[in-house]
């Protein structure tokens, strides 16, 4: 029986890896998109009042992009490292993940927030989005440099949940389109609720049942 199960549970891991692996790719060919410094593709196509009136609004869009997708790999590896066996990169991930959220990743974010598409409401929700994330991260930080391993490791969770926020938002709005067609304002408004409130509700379900 232990073997079924620990056969089980490497079956499932793989999976875990494959399955974040495919979406570190479809999130990594979106980012390539504005390699050089491109302004007349994808979402900035949508944003040319900010692109022309804003000019920092580059600066900011750039830097959440160009960050974000070193954040997503590390934010991974630093969770998984013991469960596969490459302890050696906790640290040094987990520190990259951490400071390039609080320096750069979830500040630009907060930045763009502002200025979401979908009007007040979805302008709240991904500010409220950038908020979390940077306070999960912080706190995580703040209960590593006190040796709270247990507490540290819920708050990286939970800023992980979030992190994961920019791979669920973008399954929602294929879904949501798929199946509604509805209007391209209303998709901003809903997806920028969806793609992290029921992330951030599983995990607290997790931590309360003590799986995490």
């Amino acid at each position: 029986m232990h073997t079924v199960r620990k056969n089980i549970s490497d079956v499932l891991k793989i999976l875990l890896i494959l399955g974040f692996g495919y979406f570190f790719w479809l999130m990594l060919q979106i980012t390539l998109e504005y390699v050089p410094l491109r302004t007349d593709v994808s979402f900035l196509m949508i944003k040319q009042t900010e692109v022309w009136h804003r000019p920092e609004y580059l600066c900011f869009f750039y830097t959440h992009v160009y960050t974000s997708i070193f954040v997503l790999l590390s934010g991974f590896l630093s969770i998984i490292r013991r469960d596969f066996g490459i302890k050696n990169f906790h640290r040094n991930a987990g520190k990259a993940y951490i400071f390039l959220i609080l320096l750069l990743a979830a500040p630009s974010g907060i930045y763009m927030g502002i200025f979401a598409n979908g009007g007040v409401f979805s302008k709240i929700a991904f500010v409220m989005l950038g908020c979390l994330w940077w306070f999960s991260t912080f706190r995580a930080y703040r209960f590593a440099t006190q040796r709270k391993f247990r507490e540290h490791k819920q708050w990286m969770w939970r800023s992980f949940a979030l992190t994961l926020s920019a791979v669920t938002l973008r399954m929602w709005k294929v879904i949501i389109v798929y199946l509604c067609h509805p209007n391209p304002m209303d998709v901003y408004q809903i997806i920028a609720w969806l793609g992290w409130v029921p992330n951030i509700l599983l995990i607290e379900y997790l931590i309360a049942k003590k799986q995490i």
